[in-house]
Formats: structure tokens, sequence, C-alpha cells
């Protein structure tokens, strides 16, 4: 039996691969590890900012976990997002994106007009949007009402759902669109022959064949509606009463906001949060794949 060889390094060769890796490594380290085991350390403080965090062990997660705004308000609220916007932006994807590869006129000029808005500063979308949606605002005109959506308890988020749909629906339609043409064409002409019509060639070939797309367009879907912060800044500042505080608005409030600054209770619920947004993504991981054909 040959002996095993050993495998001989050169030293500059080592050295030269150190040296291309050290940019992605500082931002790793810097940006990545550790804000977050700074995070978890202050997790397990009290601090402000404006002197040393002090060490008080599981007060703060105590607290969060009893805190009213988190367990009545920001909690049920993010997930209520979640539930409303996730399905509806990405039935909605899929069905603009499924037109936009059929052979039509214009097809360039309309893809380009619904992916539009995704491109576009959330901030300058949000502000024309609290102008449509004012007492005022052509929505109320159009449609003959008088409702100040940004200020009733009862339609404020449900604005800033019709907000995101819009402003995310494009970006999810391109990840769509990529994976319909990445289907086979002979796909489609094998259940032609079979005679499937087009609903059952839809229902039978295109959505199994797209379930890892779906899956990550609901993954992507899912942390980017638990993160959502900047809409509800611009355009509620978390009112009414609370009505449009998500947990992530909850974190900065009480990190920035507040008169008695809680940066050891925002550090937990951004913990708390990461932990919501992996358990989230694994259930629906585990759905899909349950479905039907696995997404690895």
């Amino acid at each position: 039996m040959a002996g095993k060889t050993k495998t001989k390094y050169d030293p500059s060769e080592v050295f030269t691969a150190f040296i291309m890796l050290l940019p992605f490594l500082f931002i790793l380290v810097v940006f990545i590890l550790f804000p977050i085991g700074y995070t978890i350390f202050l997790s397990f403080t009290q601090y402000n900012l404006f002197k040393p965090p002090e060490f008080w062990g599981l007060t703060g997660w105590q607290r969060v976990l009893e805190n009213e705004l988190f367990i009545q308000k920001a909690l049920p609220n993010t997930f209520k997002y979640v539930a409303i916007v996730v399905p509806i932006q990405t039935a909605l994807s899929l069905v603009i994106a499924f037109a936009m590869d059929q052979k039509i006129k214009f097809q360039r000029f309309f893809r380009t007009i619904y992916y539009l808005p995704s491109v576009t500063s959330s901030v300058v979308i949000s502000l024309i949007f609290i102008w449509l949606f004012s007492p005022l605002g052509i929505v109320n005109q159009i449609f003959n009402l008088n409702i100040n959506w940004l200020n009733d308890v009862n339609t404020a988020f449900y604005t800033i759902m019709i907000l995101n749909v819009f402003t995310t629906t494009g970006t999810l339609m391109l990840i769509f669109l990529a994976g319909l043409q990445d289907i086979p064409k002979e796909v489609y002409e094998a259940a032609s022959i079979d005679g499937a019509d087009k609903v059952q060639t839809f229902w039978s070939v295109t959505i199994p064949l797209l379930r890892p797309v779906i899956f990550f367009v609901v993954t992507v879907g899912i942390i980017g509606c638990f993160q959502v912060f900047d809409q509800i800044f611009v355009m509620t500042n978390g009112g009414p009463l609370d009505s449009t505080t998500t947990v992530a608005y909850m974190i900065y409030k009480w990190s920035f906001r507040d008169t008695s600054i809680k940066m050891g209770l925002a550090s937990v619920a951004s913990i708390l949060l990461t932990l919501i947004i992996l358990v989230v993504t694994l259930l629906q991981r585990r759905l899909i794949e349950g479905s039907g054909t696995s997404v690895n």
C-alpha cells in the first residue's frame, strides 16, 4: 500500500491567499461577527449610550418578554404584516412574471414599468403615498371618501402594506421571470402532447418546477417584511396608537427615540427578531419541501 503523500504548502502562496482574503475577513469580522457578538453581550446589560454597560443578567430578557408594547402591539403587528404582505406580493409577482413571459407587444417597456418602483427610493415613494392617501389626496377624491388613511387605526397599517406590495413586486417579478425562462420548452411541448390545457400546464408543470424559486421569493419576502422599518418611520412613526409599530421600529424607538434609551432591551428584541425570522424561514422551507419536489 503506497504511503500517503504529504501536501507541501508554499509559504508565499499561503501569504498571497491570506492577503486576497483580507478584505473579506475584515468586513466579516468588523461588520458581521463583532456586531452580532456585541449585541448578544448588550442583551445582558443595562446600557443607554451615556454610561458604560452595566451587567444585569437575564433581567432585560424578562422585561422584554413582559413588555406590553412588544407583546400586544409590535409582535402581533409584525406577524400580521408578514401574513398579509408575503402571500399577496408572491402571488401578484408570479402572475405578472407569467404575463411578462408571454409574447406581447412592448414587452421590455412593461417589464421596465413594473420594475421601476423597486429601484426608486422607498422614502420618496413613502412621501408620494402620504400625498396620495392624505385627507385631500387623490385616493379620497377619486372614490369620494373622507378618510384620514394614515391617522386611522383601521387603515394606517393596510396603507403601508399596499405600499410594500407596490414597491417589492417588481423585484420578485424579475426573479420569477428568470425562473420561468429557465424551464425547458420541451416540458411544455410534452404537456401539450399529453392534452394538458394552459391552466393544467401552469398548475401541474410550471408551479412544481418553480418550487425552488418560490422558496427563495418567499424567504426574501419574509425576511424583508419582518424587518420593515423605513416606510413606517416616514409615514406614521409607529402610530396612530402604536397600530403600525413593528418589532424593527420598536427596536429603533428603544435605541434612539425614547427619553430613557434602552439599548440593552433593544438588543434583546433584535436577537428575538432574528430567532423568529430563522424559525419562520425553516418552517416555510419544510412546508414547501413537503408539498412536492425538494428545493435543494
